[in-house]
Protein backbone atom coordinates (compact mmCIF):
# COMPACT_ATOMS: atom_id res chain seq x y z
CA UNK A 1 0.00 0.00 0.00
CA UNK A 2 0.97 3.76 -1.07
CA UNK A 3 2.42 6.01 1.77
CA UNK A 4 2.03 9.52 1.74
CA UNK A 5 3.14 13.19 3.84
CA UNK A 6 0.45 15.14 2.25
CA UNK A 7 1.65 15.12 -1.24
CA UNK A 8 4.66 13.31 -1.26
CA UNK A 9 5.17 9.88 -1.88
CA UNK A 10 7.44 7.88 0.68
CA UNK A 11 7.06 4.12 -0.34
CA UNK A 12 4.70 1.52 -0.18
CA UNK A 13 4.43 -1.40 3.45
CA UNK A 14 2.81 -4.03 3.16
CA UNK A 15 -0.63 -3.81 6.31
CA UNK A 16 -0.84 -7.24 8.46
CA UNK A 17 -3.80 -7.10 10.42
CA UNK A 18 -4.06 -8.25 14.02
CA UNK A 19 -5.78 -12.15 13.79
CA UNK A 20 -9.60 -12.27 13.60
CA UNK A 21 -10.07 -8.65 12.52
CA UNK A 22 -10.86 -7.14 9.05
CA UNK A 23 -8.92 -4.24 7.51
CA UNK A 24 -11.42 -2.86 5.30
CA UNK A 25 -11.83 0.46 7.38
CA UNK A 26 -8.72 0.92 8.11
CA UNK A 27 -7.73 2.43 5.27
CA UNK A 28 -10.81 2.92 3.04
CA UNK A 29 -9.23 4.77 0.37
CA UNK A 30 -6.01 2.16 -0.29
CA UNK A 31 -3.57 4.39 0.83
CA UNK A 32 -1.96 6.02 3.95
CA UNK A 33 -1.81 9.87 3.41
CA UNK A 34 0.20 11.41 6.48
CA UNK A 35 -1.50 14.74 7.63
CA UNK A 36 1.00 15.80 10.27
CA UNK A 37 3.24 15.12 12.87
CA UNK A 38 2.94 14.95 16.83
CA UNK A 39 4.86 16.70 18.64
CA UNK A 40 8.44 15.57 19.34
CA UNK A 41 8.34 14.22 23.32
CA UNK A 42 10.96 14.69 26.06
CA UNK A 43 10.10 11.41 28.17
CA UNK A 44 7.28 9.95 26.92
CA UNK A 45 7.70 7.38 23.92
CA UNK A 46 4.70 7.54 21.94
CA UNK A 47 3.20 4.06 22.48
CA UNK A 48 3.30 4.50 26.23
CA UNK A 49 0.83 7.62 25.41
CA UNK A 50 -1.72 5.83 23.25
CA UNK A 51 -1.60 3.23 25.78
CA UNK A 52 -2.86 5.34 28.54
CA UNK A 53 -5.52 7.23 26.13
CA UNK A 54 -6.24 3.93 24.33
CA UNK A 55 -5.27 0.69 25.73
CA UNK A 56 -4.69 -1.86 22.81
CA UNK A 57 -6.22 0.36 20.05
CA UNK A 58 -3.64 -2.04 17.57
CA UNK A 59 -5.47 -1.45 14.23
CA UNK A 60 -2.31 -2.94 12.44
CA UNK A 61 1.41 -3.35 11.40
CA UNK A 62 3.48 -1.31 8.49
CA UNK A 63 6.51 -2.91 7.31
CA UNK A 64 7.91 -1.31 4.46
CA UNK A 65 7.69 -3.67 0.77
CA UNK A 66 11.52 -4.58 0.97
CA UNK A 67 11.27 -5.62 -2.66
CA UNK A 68 10.51 -2.13 -3.73
CA UNK A 69 13.59 -0.05 -5.38
CA UNK A 70 11.90 3.10 -5.77
CA UNK A 71 14.27 6.22 -4.88
CA UNK A 72 11.46 7.42 -2.96
CA UNK A 73 12.07 4.65 -0.25
CA UNK A 74 14.73 6.11 1.29
CA UNK A 75 12.04 8.89 2.80
CA UNK A 76 10.41 6.13 4.08
CA UNK A 77 13.28 5.70 6.39
CA UNK A 78 13.79 9.12 7.21
CA UNK A 79 10.54 8.54 8.63
CA UNK A 80 10.87 6.06 10.35
CA UNK A 81 14.01 7.51 12.06
CA UNK A 82 12.90 10.58 12.63
CA UNK A 83 9.83 9.09 14.73
CA UNK A 84 11.98 6.54 16.65
CA UNK A 85 14.88 9.35 17.82
CA UNK A 86 12.23 12.42 18.03
CA UNK A 87 9.65 10.57 19.83
CA UNK A 88 6.58 11.57 17.58
CA UNK A 89 4.07 9.73 15.49
CA UNK A 90 3.04 10.04 11.93
CA UNK A 91 -0.89 10.84 12.32
CA UNK A 92 -3.28 9.97 9.27
CA UNK A 93 -6.73 11.90 9.61
CA UNK A 94 -9.54 9.13 9.85
CA UNK A 95 -12.82 10.89 10.46
CA UNK A 96 -13.44 11.50 14.39
CA UNK A 97 -9.93 9.57 15.20
CA UNK A 98 -6.44 9.81 14.61
CA UNK A 99 -3.88 7.02 13.11
CA UNK A 100 -0.99 6.95 14.72
CA UNK A 101 2.35 5.07 13.26
CA UNK A 102 4.88 4.39 16.01
CA UNK A 103 7.76 4.12 14.95
CA UNK A 104 9.24 0.34 16.47
CA UNK A 105 12.80 -1.56 16.37
CA UNK A 106 12.42 -4.54 14.47
CA UNK A 107 14.40 -7.80 14.46
CA UNK A 108 14.91 -7.65 10.20
CA UNK A 109 17.35 -4.87 10.64
CA UNK A 110 16.97 -1.60 8.12
CA UNK A 111 13.12 -2.23 7.57
CA UNK A 112 10.98 1.15 8.28
CA UNK A 113 8.59 -1.25 10.73
CA UNK A 114 5.42 1.01 12.25
CA UNK A 115 2.30 0.01 14.51
CA UNK A 116 -0.89 1.71 13.48
CA UNK A 117 -2.55 2.96 17.20
CA UNK A 118 -6.00 4.78 16.80
CA UNK A 119 -7.23 7.51 18.92
CA UNK A 120 -10.03 10.25 19.94
CA UNK A 121 -8.97 13.15 17.50
CA UNK A 122 -7.05 15.71 19.76
CA UNK A 123 -6.35 13.67 22.83
CA UNK A 124 -2.52 12.11 21.76
CA UNK A 125 -1.31 15.73 21.77
CA UNK A 126 -3.34 17.11 24.97
CA UNK A 127 -2.59 14.25 27.25
CA UNK A 128 1.11 13.72 25.74
CA UNK A 129 1.95 17.33 27.14
CA UNK A 130 0.33 16.39 30.82
CA UNK A 131 2.52 12.80 30.99
CA UNK A 132 5.79 14.59 30.00
CA UNK A 133 4.77 17.05 32.83
CA UNK A 134 4.10 14.48 35.03
CA UNK A 135 0.47 16.06 35.75
CA UNK A 136 -2.71 14.49 36.46
CA UNK A 137 -6.14 16.34 36.13
CA UNK A 138 -8.86 17.49 39.22
CA UNK A 139 -11.77 18.00 39.06
CA UNK A 140 -13.86 19.62 41.58
CA UNK A 141 -17.48 20.44 42.55
CA UNK A 142 -18.06 23.52 43.80
CA UNK A 143 -21.38 24.35 46.31
CA UNK A 144 -20.90 21.98 49.85
CA UNK A 145 -17.82 20.50 48.51
CA UNK A 146 -15.37 23.99 48.39
CA UNK A 147 -17.67 26.75 49.06
CA UNK A 148 -20.87 27.28 50.75
CA UNK A 149 -22.78 30.53 49.87
CA UNK A 150 -25.59 32.41 50.51
CA UNK A 151 -27.64 35.39 49.76
CA UNK A 152 -30.62 37.68 51.38
CA UNK A 153 -33.18 34.94 50.51
CA UNK A 154 -31.30 31.62 51.16
CA UNK A 155 -30.44 33.39 54.82
CA UNK A 156 -33.68 33.47 55.36
CA UNK A 157 -34.90 30.42 53.98
CA UNK A 158 -32.36 28.52 56.37
CA UNK A 159 -32.87 30.06 59.51
CA UNK A 160 -36.82 30.01 59.15
CA UNK A 161 -36.15 26.31 58.57
CA UNK A 162 -34.22 25.77 61.93
CA UNK A 163 -36.48 27.72 63.80
CA UNK A 164 -39.23 25.85 62.64
CA UNK A 165 -37.67 22.41 63.96
CA UNK A 166 -36.99 24.11 67.05
CA UNK A 167 -40.66 24.06 67.65
CA UNK A 168 -40.57 20.51 67.81
CA UNK A 169 -41.58 19.41 71.24
CA UNK A 170 -40.06 16.33 71.19
CA UNK A 171 -36.29 17.60 70.53
CA UNK A 172 -33.89 16.50 73.33
CA UNK A 173 -31.55 18.81 74.97
CA UNK A 174 -28.89 17.93 72.81
CA UNK A 175 -30.35 18.30 69.41
CA UNK A 176 -32.40 21.09 70.73
CA UNK A 177 -28.58 23.12 71.81
CA UNK A 178 -27.42 22.13 68.58
CA UNK A 179 -29.85 23.96 66.68
CA UNK A 180 -29.45 27.33 68.56
CA UNK A 181 -25.95 27.48 68.13
CA UNK A 182 -26.79 26.53 64.25
CA UNK A 183 -29.06 29.77 64.09
CA UNK A 184 -26.81 31.71 66.01
CA UNK A 185 -24.01 31.07 63.66
CA UNK A 186 -26.11 31.72 60.76
CA UNK A 187 -27.77 34.75 62.03
CA UNK A 188 -24.15 36.63 62.56
CA UNK A 189 -23.73 35.86 59.05
CA UNK A 190 -26.58 36.90 57.81
CA UNK A 191 -25.90 40.42 59.90
CA UNK A 192 -22.52 40.42 58.05
CA UNK A 193 -24.09 40.37 54.46
CA UNK A 194 -26.82 43.05 55.43
CA UNK A 195 -23.69 45.55 56.83
CA UNK A 196 -21.76 44.88 52.96
CA UNK A 197 -25.34 45.12 50.97
CA UNK A 198 -26.17 48.44 53.33
CA UNK A 199 -22.80 49.85 54.07
CA UNK A 200 -19.89 47.45 51.91
CA UNK A 201 -18.62 47.27 55.35
CA UNK A 202 -18.65 44.78 58.18
CA UNK A 203 -17.47 44.87 61.88
CA UNK A 204 -14.95 42.02 62.65
CA UNK A 205 -13.90 41.78 66.00
CA UNK A 206 -14.50 45.64 66.75
CA UNK A 207 -12.93 46.33 63.82
CA UNK A 208 -14.48 47.86 60.26
CA UNK A 209 -13.18 46.51 57.79
CA UNK A 210 -14.95 48.18 54.31
CA UNK A 211 -14.84 46.60 51.22
CA UNK A 212 -12.01 46.82 48.22
CA UNK A 213 -12.36 46.58 44.35
CA UNK A 214 -11.73 43.34 42.49
CA UNK A 215 -11.44 43.17 39.08
CA UNK A 216 -12.75 39.98 37.13
CA UNK A 217 -13.29 38.75 33.55
CA UNK A 218 -16.62 38.26 32.21
CA UNK A 219 -16.57 35.84 29.28
CA UNK A 220 -19.61 36.54 27.31
CA UNK A 221 -20.53 34.32 23.77
CA UNK A 222 -18.47 34.86 20.97
CA UNK A 223 -15.30 35.03 22.63
CA UNK A 224 -16.47 38.51 24.17
CA UNK A 225 -14.79 39.61 27.33
CA UNK A 226 -15.75 42.40 29.59
CA UNK A 227 -13.81 43.73 33.12
CA UNK A 228 -16.05 43.91 36.59
CA UNK A 229 -14.86 45.68 39.54
CA UNK A 230 -16.54 43.99 41.97
CA UNK A 231 -16.73 45.08 45.83
CA UNK A 232 -14.96 42.53 48.05
CA UNK A 233 -14.76 41.73 51.63
CA UNK A 234 -12.36 39.32 52.53
CA UNK A 235 -11.88 37.81 56.12
CA UNK A 236 -9.47 35.37 56.25
CA UNK A 237 -9.96 34.50 60.48
CA UNK A 238 -13.35 33.47 59.26
CA UNK A 239 -12.70 31.48 55.85
CA UNK A 240 -15.38 34.19 54.52
CA UNK A 241 -15.53 36.40 51.18
CA UNK A 242 -18.35 38.74 50.74
CA UNK A 243 -18.88 39.97 46.77
CA UNK A 244 -21.84 41.15 44.78
CA UNK A 245 -22.17 39.21 41.21
CA UNK A 246 -23.78 42.28 39.54
CA UNK A 247 -22.25 45.84 41.25
CA UNK A 248 -24.96 47.58 39.96
CA UNK A 249 -27.28 45.40 42.08
CA UNK A 250 -26.42 45.31 45.77
CA UNK A 251 -29.32 42.58 46.01
CA UNK A 252 -26.91 39.91 43.94
CA UNK A 253 -24.55 39.98 46.67
CA UNK A 254 -23.71 36.62 48.31
CA UNK A 255 -21.69 35.22 51.83
CA UNK A 256 -19.13 32.99 50.66
CA UNK A 257 -17.60 30.65 53.58
CA UNK A 258 -14.73 28.85 52.35
CA UNK A 259 -13.89 25.36 53.30
CA UNK A 260 -10.98 25.15 55.66
CA UNK A 261 -7.92 23.65 54.42
CA UNK A 262 -8.46 24.91 50.94
CA UNK A 263 -5.03 27.31 50.81
CA UNK A 264 -3.14 24.22 51.99
CA UNK A 265 -5.13 21.81 49.30
CA UNK A 266 -4.07 24.75 46.33
CA UNK A 267 -0.09 24.58 47.51
CA UNK A 268 -0.21 20.51 47.16
CA UNK A 269 -1.52 20.88 43.24
CA UNK A 270 1.35 23.30 41.98
CA UNK A 271 5.27 22.45 42.89
CA UNK A 272 7.10 25.01 44.72
CA UNK A 273 8.99 25.53 41.46
CA UNK A 274 5.46 27.03 39.92
CA UNK A 275 5.05 23.25 37.76
CA UNK A 276 1.42 22.01 38.21
CA UNK A 277 0.69 18.50 39.47
CA UNK A 278 -2.68 18.65 38.28
CA UNK A 279 -4.64 20.38 35.24
CA UNK A 280 -7.76 21.54 37.55
CA UNK A 281 -11.35 21.58 35.76
CA UNK A 282 -14.94 22.63 37.78
CA UNK A 283 -17.69 20.87 37.09
CA UNK A 284 -20.61 22.43 38.88
CA UNK A 285 -24.94 22.60 38.61
CA UNK A 286 -24.90 26.38 39.83
CA UNK A 287 -25.25 28.69 37.07
CA UNK A 288 -22.19 29.81 34.66
CA UNK A 289 -22.37 33.48 36.32
CA UNK A 290 -22.16 32.90 39.70
CA UNK A 291 -20.04 29.89 39.33
CA UNK A 292 -17.05 31.93 37.85
CA UNK A 293 -17.27 34.27 40.85
CA UNK A 294 -17.09 31.48 43.60
CA UNK A 295 -13.72 29.98 41.45
CA UNK A 296 -12.30 33.43 41.39
CA UNK A 297 -12.65 33.84 45.16
CA UNK A 298 -10.99 30.55 45.32
CA UNK A 299 -8.15 31.33 42.69
CA UNK A 300 -8.19 34.88 42.53
CA UNK A 301 -4.40 34.81 41.26
CA UNK A 302 -5.88 32.46 38.69
CA UNK A 303 -3.02 30.10 39.07
CA UNK A 304 -4.83 26.74 38.85
CA UNK A 305 -7.18 27.80 35.89
CA UNK A 306 -5.91 31.41 34.07
CA UNK A 307 -8.20 33.62 32.88
CA UNK A 308 -7.75 32.32 29.24
CA UNK A 309 -8.56 28.87 30.12
CA UNK A 310 -11.47 29.63 32.41
CA UNK A 311 -13.93 29.12 29.50
CA UNK A 312 -12.62 25.70 28.42
CA UNK A 313 -12.76 24.57 32.00
CA UNK A 314 -15.45 25.75 34.29
CA UNK A 315 -18.11 23.51 33.23
CA UNK A 316 -21.51 24.05 33.62
CA UNK A 317 -24.25 20.88 34.15
CA UNK A 318 -28.06 21.55 34.19
CA UNK A 319 -29.89 20.39 37.26
CA UNK A 320 -31.20 16.85 37.37
CA UNK A 321 -28.91 16.06 34.43
CA UNK A 322 -25.64 14.22 35.00
CA UNK A 323 -22.22 15.06 35.06
CA UNK A 324 -19.39 13.16 33.15
CA UNK A 325 -15.72 13.17 32.67
CA UNK A 326 -16.84 12.98 28.83
CA UNK A 327 -18.60 16.50 29.07
CA UNK A 328 -15.73 17.82 31.66
CA UNK A 329 -12.61 17.09 28.92
CA UNK A 330 -15.25 18.15 25.85
CA UNK A 331 -13.14 21.05 24.94
CA UNK A 332 -9.85 20.69 27.05
CA UNK A 333 -8.89 17.16 26.29
CA UNK A 334 -7.47 14.80 29.21
CA UNK A 335 -8.30 11.32 29.19
CA UNK A 336 -11.09 10.42 31.99
CA UNK A 337 -8.46 7.28 33.13
CA UNK A 338 -6.11 10.55 34.44
CA UNK A 339 -8.77 11.87 36.74
CA UNK A 340 -9.73 12.27 40.15
CA UNK A 341 -13.59 14.14 41.03
CA UNK A 342 -13.50 15.93 44.09
CA UNK A 343 -17.34 16.13 44.77
CA UNK A 344 -19.59 15.85 48.11
CA UNK A 345 -22.35 14.30 45.94
CA UNK A 346 -21.64 10.60 44.39
CA UNK A 347 -24.77 10.24 42.92
CA UNK A 348 -24.94 13.10 40.30
CA UNK A 349 -22.03 11.34 38.51
CA UNK A 350 -22.37 8.91 35.85
CA UNK A 351 -21.85 5.34 36.79
CA UNK A 352 -19.09 4.58 34.83
CA UNK A 353 -17.37 7.78 36.10
CA UNK A 354 -18.18 7.11 40.11
CA UNK A 355 -14.99 5.02 40.64
CA UNK A 356 -13.31 8.33 39.97
CA UNK A 357 -14.80 10.17 42.56
CA UNK A 358 -13.95 11.22 45.98
CA UNK A 359 -16.78 11.58 47.62
CA UNK A 360 -16.52 13.75 51.11
CA UNK A 361 -18.79 15.06 53.20
CA UNK A 362 -20.81 18.08 52.85
CA UNK A 363 -19.12 21.43 53.99
CA UNK A 364 -22.00 23.14 56.19
CA UNK A 365 -20.33 25.78 58.30
CA UNK A 366 -22.94 26.72 60.30
CA UNK A 367 -23.38 23.29 62.00
CA UNK A 368 -19.14 22.41 62.05
CA UNK A 369 -17.45 25.77 61.56
CA UNK A 370 -14.16 23.35 61.85
CA UNK A 371 -14.74 21.22 59.15
CA UNK A 372 -13.68 18.27 61.29
CA UNK A 373 -13.92 14.37 60.35
CA UNK A 374 -13.58 11.86 63.48
CA UNK A 375 -9.68 11.00 63.18
CA UNK A 376 -9.23 14.82 63.60
CA UNK A 377 -7.77 16.77 59.94
CA UNK A 378 -10.62 18.29 58.08
CA UNK A 379 -11.59 17.56 54.49
CA UNK A 380 -9.19 19.46 52.13
CA UNK A 381 -6.33 17.93 54.47
CA UNK A 382 -7.84 14.16 54.13
CA UNK A 383 -8.13 15.21 49.81
CA UNK A 384 -4.57 16.89 50.27
CA UNK A 385 -2.99 13.58 51.10
CA UNK A 386 -5.30 11.52 48.71
CA UNK A 387 -3.72 13.77 45.67
CA UNK A 388 -0.27 13.10 46.55
CA UNK A 389 -0.85 9.27 46.92
CA UNK A 390 -3.08 8.85 44.10
CA UNK A 391 -0.20 10.64 41.89
CA UNK A 392 2.71 9.01 43.26
CA UNK A 393 1.28 5.81 42.59
CA UNK A 394 -0.29 6.59 39.09
CA UNK A 395 3.47 7.71 38.04
CA UNK A 396 5.25 4.77 40.09
CA UNK A 397 2.97 2.41 37.82
CA UNK A 398 3.65 4.18 34.52
CA UNK A 399 7.26 4.68 34.77
CA UNK A 400 8.03 1.39 36.78
CA UNK A 401 6.01 -0.65 34.41
CA UNK A 402 4.19 0.63 31.36
CA UNK A 403 7.62 2.59 30.17
CA UNK A 404 9.95 -0.33 30.70
CA UNK A 405 7.70 -2.66 29.04
CA UNK A 406 7.38 -0.25 26.11
CA UNK A 407 11.14 -0.12 25.76
CA UNK A 408 11.93 -3.76 25.60
CA UNK A 409 8.79 -4.02 23.02
CA UNK A 410 9.46 -4.85 19.53
CA UNK A 411 7.77 -4.64 15.99
CA UNK A 412 7.67 -8.58 16.32
CA UNK A 413 5.79 -8.43 19.83
CA UNK A 414 2.12 -8.70 19.88
CA UNK A 415 -0.15 -5.53 21.69
CA UNK A 416 -1.03 -7.74 24.45
CA UNK A 417 2.40 -8.10 25.67
CA UNK A 418 1.74 -4.58 26.69
CA UNK A 419 0.75 -4.00 30.76
CA UNK A 420 -2.76 -2.62 31.56
CA UNK A 421 -2.64 1.28 31.68
CA UNK A 422 -2.35 2.86 34.91
CA UNK A 423 -6.04 4.38 35.82
CA UNK A 424 -6.55 7.02 38.61
CA UNK A 425 -9.41 5.13 39.68
CA UNK A 426 -7.39 2.22 40.82
CA UNK A 427 -6.02 4.10 43.29
CA UNK A 428 -8.99 5.14 44.60
CA UNK A 429 -10.12 2.30 44.94
CA UNK A 430 -7.31 0.56 46.50
CA UNK A 431 -7.62 3.50 49.22
CA UNK A 432 -10.85 1.89 50.20
CA UNK A 433 -9.34 -1.93 50.59
CA UNK A 434 -10.95 -2.86 47.52
CA UNK A 435 -9.57 -3.00 43.88
CA UNK A 436 -12.41 -2.38 41.11
CA UNK A 437 -11.26 -2.06 37.72
CA UNK A 438 -13.70 -0.61 35.13
CA UNK A 439 -15.89 -3.31 33.56
CA UNK A 440 -14.92 -1.83 30.20
CA UNK A 441 -11.12 -1.82 30.49
CA UNK A 442 -9.06 -4.27 28.85
CA UNK A 443 -7.37 -6.92 31.08
CA UNK A 444 -3.50 -6.39 31.55
CA UNK A 445 -1.79 -9.80 30.02
CA UNK A 446 0.02 -9.38 33.37
CA UNK A 447 -2.31 -10.40 35.52
CA UNK A 448 -4.23 -12.92 33.16
CA UNK A 449 -4.16 -16.02 30.38
CA UNK A 450 -4.00 -14.10 26.60
CA UNK A 451 -7.44 -16.14 26.24
CA UNK A 452 -8.92 -14.58 29.20
CA UNK A 453 -7.78 -11.03 27.33
CA UNK A 454 -9.13 -11.94 23.91
CA UNK A 455 -12.34 -14.08 25.21
CA UNK A 456 -13.34 -12.07 28.67
CA UNK A 457 -11.85 -12.12 31.82
CA UNK A 458 -13.31 -15.35 33.47
CA UNK A 459 -16.70 -15.16 36.05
Amino acid sequence: MPVFERDVFLGNVDVFLPSGTSGSGVFPSNEIRISRRSPASSRCPPLAVLQVISAYSLRCKLQENTPDLHPGSLLLGNLHSTCWNQRMTAVVEAGGEELHLVAMQSKVKGVPSFWCWSAQKGLYTACLGMLNQRRLAIVFDLDQTLVSCYNEQTFKTLMKKIESSLENPELDDATQLALRDQLSNVSKDHIFLKDFVEKRAITVDDEVVRSQDEKSMLHKPGGLRQVIVRPVIRVPTRNAVLTCLDPTDAESSYFANIRPGWDDLKSCLITANGCRRYKVYVCTMAGRYYALEAWRLLDPEGRLISSEEISQRLICVRQGSKKSLQHVFRKSLCHPNMAIVIDDRLDVWDEKDKRHVHNLPAYNPSVAAEDKVVHGPNALQIVRSITRKVHKGFFSEFDGMLLKAVDELMYENDVLDLPYTPDVGDYLQLRNNKIVRRSDAPISPKHTSRAEVQNGSKN
